[in-house]
């Protein structure tokens, strides 16, 4: 069936139609209001950045209310399940080879992501955004917006459209984790994205946090660079054990940060960022004590060998039981459920105590069958949302598509790189749960997509033959890999009506399936 693109579904809509889309809409938002959005009132604003004794989570904490219902009810197949949690969204051809591949295969070949031939995106994204492939010298003397958005759109077309779809989902797990505001550090962050956080993110947590604590982009971000003997500026020390390993109850206190800055005063950066360097110049060489070791004090002679102090202090963090069980139970909220039970989190910390923080098989820990059929689903957050719409539609985006997807990820609050507090965007269903509206205008926008310099969702293929069973049938499968529950069946079949009467209506009831609240879920 020929698409007639110059008729709009708006156009089109009838007394009866708008009538029978109000209510479908109606039935959608009462699906989706499955939790409380206690946090909503939340959204666009920046967290005041925190004082050096504050001990209190960062981010709400409330227990989620019970759904209605569960989306996970009808996710019969592991497989399928399993891919849901490892990638930024299903689609019919990572749908087939979950279940062919069977579940521990499937894991198993999405955690060894270098093996994986993903050269096709590779050469796009370096054809495409140049500069996310340049060094410190050249970013440093390039057009800083051309930078952020190349880094930007970048990001946004591998999620989207990479074969690593595991390693996407742990980019974004360890961006939050390590989390660094764009504007401050501009081009530093490309380097951190691509040689710290890609380059690190199915390693070893030991290897990934040196990685950080040696990146340009993380001690510009957190004043590290600037810290000096007689002026130490603590914020990095705080947020390296509050945030990136102990947590806020691991153990220290704030003699414990204020020595730790001591300890790591002269981790600095070289000339334009271009790489760590340690001046013994502005190191502080007297005696400290940090989490019960004590390095003692030092003869300025010791010159660059002082910064083996703190890589002590990296070693100490990284063996901690504290940080084990700080990352065990961040890994499960965020890759399993809201709320892991302490034996789930005691058995992943013992993994990591075990492997020296091996990042793969903490996750074969995390998302063990026994764990993931017994988890509820997760609500996704903005830009995972918008992802797995892309990815469910596989339609073909130019890199201004690219630009047209991440506007849409804005517009829904959650714009890359640009959360201005080191905590990284809020992984809480109370938070984003009240953002519905820019969730549905994303969906209606990536269904109606048919510009062939931009988006190009080809929906013909979804109406061979133009029956209205035949075209739920196709919403199914693509959308849902073929969970759909039943009573978004029902209530689409009773949308589109005896049979299709346009391309522009089956766009609609893309958009409409993909705004429901199992499609929320993941």
């Amino acid at each position: 069936m020929s698409e007639d693109v110059a008729v709009t579904s708006r156009g089109e809509v009838t007394p009866d139609d708008r009538s029978r889309r109000q209510a479908l809409f109606a039935g959608l938002a009462a699906l989706t209001a499955l939790v409380a959005p206690s946090a909503a009132g939340a959204q666009g604003r920046v967290r005041v950045p925190v004082g050096p004794t504050e001990r209190t989570p960062r981010h709400p904490t409330t227990p989620l209310k019970p759904a209605l219902v569960d989306p996970a009810a009808t996710w019969l197949t592991p497989e399928l399940r399993l891919a849901r949690r490892v990638t930024m969204g299903l689609n019919d051809a990572e749908a087939v080879r979950a279940r062919q591949m069977g579940y521990s295969a499937y894991l198993d070949y999405q955690l060894d992501a270098e093996s994986i031939d993903d050269s096709v995106t590779d050469s796009y994204v370096a054809a495409s955004w140049p500069t996310t492939t340049q060094d410190a010298s050249t970013l440093f003397s390039a057009n800083a917006g051309t930078v952020q958005t190349e880094l930007t759109l970048a990001s946004v077309f591998r999620a989207a459209f990479s074969a690593r779809q595991l390693k996407e989902r742990m980019v974004e797990f360890w961006s939050d984790h390590f989390n660094i505001y764009y504007p401050k550090v501009a081009y530093l962050k490309v380097i951190d994205d691509r040689e710290v956080i890609r380059a690190n993110a199915l390693t070893t947590f030991p290897q990934l946090l040196r990685a950080t604590a040696h990146s340009p982009a993380m001690l510009v971000y957190l004043d590290q660079s600037s810290s000096r003997k007689g002026a130490p500026n603590q914020n990095y020390a705080r947020e390296i054990m509050e945030l990136h390993t102990l947590g806020v109850n691991g153990g220290y206190t704030q003699t414990d940060v204020a020595e730790l800055s001591r300890v790591l005063t002269g981790w600095t950066i070289a000339a334009r960022g271009a790489a760590f360097t340690f001046d013994p110049n502005l190191h502080d060489f007297g005696a400290k004590t940090v989490l019960g070791v004590t390095i003692p004090a030092a003869a300025t002679s010791v010159g660059a060998a002082a910064v083996n102090e703190g890589e002590q202090m990296l070693t100490l963090l990284v063996n901690h039981p504290s940080t084990a069980t700080f990352i065990a139970a961040k890994m499960l909220q965020y890759f399993l459920r809201y709320d892991p039970s302490p034996g789930q989190i005691a058995a992943v910390a013992a993994v990591y105590a075990n492997t020296g923080g091996d990042i793969k098989a903490m996750m074969r820990a995390v998302l063990s069958p026994e764990n993931l059929l017994a988890a509820p689903a997760k609500f996704k957050r903005p830009y995972h949302f918008i992802l797995s719409a892309v990815r469910a539609l596989s339609p073909v985006v130019t890199p201004a598509g690219a630009a047209a997807i991440n506007a849409q990820v804005n517009v829904a609050g959650q714009a890359m790189f640009n959360w201005l507090t080191p905590d990284g965007y809020p992984d809480t269903a109370q938070y984003w749960a009240g953002n519905f509206l820019p969730r549905w205008n994303a969906a209606a926008s990536l269904a109606n997509a048919n510009s062939a310099t931009s988006i190009l969702f080809n929906v013909a293929p979804w109406m061979t033959p133009a029956t209205t069973a035949n075209v739920v049938a196709q919403i199914d499968r693509y959308v849902f890999a073929g969970e759909m529950p039943p009573r978004l069946r029902d209530e689409l079949s009773a949308y589109i009506g005896a049979n299709p009467s346009s391309a522009a209506r089956v766009r609609e009831a893309v958009g409409l399936a993909m705004s429901s609240s199992s499609f929320q879920y993941y």
